[in-house]
């Protein structure tokens, strides 16, 4: 507990320290994004997710430290595979941020990122736990497709829902909260040296994303919040636990699907302190929200997302404790 307890405070401050050196150079070096549902759409500092890959990884080199000199017990072959993985989507989401990848190219560059983790896989459990089913064994069919497309869906999908004040990584914290609660009663150490990390990061992060903002995730940080929760659930063998976690975010992908992934107007028209959706169409879940409510501040918009996020886990926890 104490091992938990030292690599989660290492995150948060890593993180900490390394947003409030990154958003004065950031802006300056003119890597910023627009606040679209602000006024005057402010130019905020863009790119802050390396902050978050930064702290995450600080984490994880800190307990693998912890299993080499002070008898921090777990499968360090697997951490570094998930670790591969997650640095490879956070790279992926650099180049985006910088080079604006084209969605069709994005969607599949995760499958190639997932290799590391069908290696560990072809070794280990090709059995995945269902609830009330029991354990279901899928072979071949889970290490070279489950797996890669598990970690493609994922990325991509905590990239969507996305583009409001502290709705990423204040999301992102509650899966991981969970998760790692989850982790924890089922003895699996290996997805605790991942999920504890990226939570002690999120929540460092925060600090500088909550409404207003100061600075924003961008892809690199976004596609990493899938990334990990794939990754730990995929060497956890909890892999059922994490796509019903991702349940919201199923949601918002098929309300954008419906509307062909609206690349503008997915953001909310401000009115009187309130966000509404443009025009009056919903283009995705926030715009539904917005709609629902008649009307809603970001921070409450944000706010909702959170508490929907934080029952979506309850549940999720009460179904796999």
């Amino acid at each position: 507990m104490l091992a938990l307890i030292a690599i989660l405070a290492f995150s948060l401050l890593v993180t900490l320290a390394l947003s409030h050196f990154l958003i004065p150079r950031l802006k300056r070096f003119g890597m910023v994004g627009k606040d679209v549902n602000k006024e005057g759409r402010p130019e905020v500092a863009e790119m802050g997710g390396i902050a978050i890959v930064a702290g995450f990884t600080a984490g994880v080199l800190l307990a693998i430290m912890l299993n080499t000199f002070n008898g921090f017990e777990f499968n360090i072959t697997y951490v570094l595979a998930a670790l591969v993985t997650i640095h490879a989507m956070a790279f992926i989401g650099i180049v985006d941020d910088l080079l604006d990848i084209p969605q069709a190219v994005k969607a599949f560059l995760p499958l190639a990122a997932a290799v590391p983790l069908v290696a560990v896989s072809a070794a280990g459990s090709t059995a995945i736990a269902v609830p009330f089913l029991g354990e279901v064994d899928l072979g071949l069919f889970y290490i070279v497709l489950l797996i890669p497309v598990g970690v493609a869906v994922a990325s991509n999908l905590t990239n969507m829902l996305a583009g409001f004040n502290g709705m990423e990584a204040g999301m992102g914290s509650i899966v991981m909260l969970f998760m790692a609660a989850l982790a924890f009663l089922n003895g699996r150490v290996e997805m605790l040296v991942i999920f504890i990390p990226m939570l002690g990061a999120l929540l460092g992060f925060l600090k500088g994303n909550w409404f207003p903002a100061r600075v924003f995730p961008g892809d690199v940080g976004n596609l990493t919040i899938g990334a990990v929760l794939a990754s730990g659930v995929i060497i956890g063998n909890m892999e059922s636990a994490g796509a019903l976690m991702l349940i919201l975010y199923v949601a918002d992908f098929f309300i954008k699907a419906y509307h062909r992934f609206p690349s503008s107007k997915w953001w909310g028209e401000l009115k009187g302190g309130k966000l509404y959706p443009v025009e009056g169409k919903v283009r995705g879940f926030a715009q539904l929200i917005m709609r629902m409510s008649g009307g809603i501040s970001e921070r409450n918009l944000v706010l909702v997302f959170i508490g929907m996020q934080a029952l979506v886990g309850l549940v999720v926890f009460f179904l796999y404790a």
